[in-house]
């Protein structure tokens, strides 16, 4: 979230993504995955409020759950089976060697990296982070889907009333596309006040995320469709060398 965002307000939209996000069932796949491959340690990179870092400690798998954002990571902490989860405030580029065998980004996570150098440094992280032969799993939106020209106020608009806040409406509306960076506002009317939040998210090509893993050191093994997108997103799943030579 942005810097410019006072304290008050960060902390009430951090209150909001779980209450009108619903049912996460589009984490379901990536549960899925990390039993495909067998991983027992899991760092969940840009993990939010923790749904899906939660949804792995309770099939007892060992979660890290990292968000730059400290305001949703203290939503986290007071969930239920909370304190199973090892929680970090960091970015992706700050990770601490931490043995996992498989890195997950799910949502937009990947997309927020908006520069090469961002991108990079992001992979170097979770390249440090990992166990050599580990995995990093992520999502990332086609670009030739253009999504953002679905993002109206008319197509986005949710609303609901919720608990200590109150009734608040939100919508999403493209303010500039620009090659493959597109920038949107999210507006949360609260009941008293109407805050806007800014987010800019790089749109990469199949090729260009394949050659950056390489760069990275990072072995691409498959690229699927998201069962809730078909045709819209690629999941990426990366491997890392036994050995750099990076």
């Amino acid at each position: 979230m942005p810097d410019d965002i006072d304290g008050y307000h960060r902390a009430r939209i951090a209150a909001l993504y779980d209450p009108l996000e619903g049912e996460r069932t589009d984490l379901e796949v990536y549960v899925d995955i990390v039993h495909e491959f067998g991983a027992r340690r899991v760092l969940d990179v840009g993990c939010g409020t923790g749904t899906f870092a939660l949804m792995l400690v309770n099939k007892g798998i060992r979660v890290t759950g990292v968000d730059p954002d400290e305001d949703a990571i203290g939503v986290a902490r007071h969930k239920p089976d909370a304190d199973a989860v090892e929680w970090i405030v960091s970015d992706a580029a700050g990770l601490p060697p931490t043995g996992a065998a498989m890195v997950t980004m799910t949502a937009n996570v990947a997309q927020c990296f908006v520069t090469d150098e961002e991108w990079a440094a992001a992979l170097d992280g979770i390249r440090n982070a990992l166990l050599p032969g580990g995995y990093l799993v992520f999502e990332s939106r086609r670009p030739e889907a253009r999504a953002w020209d679905e993002w109206t106020p008319e197509n986005t608009a949710v609303e609901g009333d919720i608990d200590d806040i109150g009734h608040v409406e939100i919508w999403q509306e493209v303010l500039d596309v620009t090659g493959r960076l597109v920038a949107f506002r999210t507006s949360y009317q609260f009941e008293d006040t109407l805050v806007g939040v800014d987010t800019t998210l790089r749109w990469r090509t199949e090729e260009e995320l394949r050659v950056s893993l390489a760069i990275a050191g990072f072995e691409t093994i498959d690229v699927r469709d998201a069962p809730d997108r078909p045709g819209r997103e690629f999941v990426f799943i990366a491997r890392l060398a036994e050995e750099a030579d990076y």
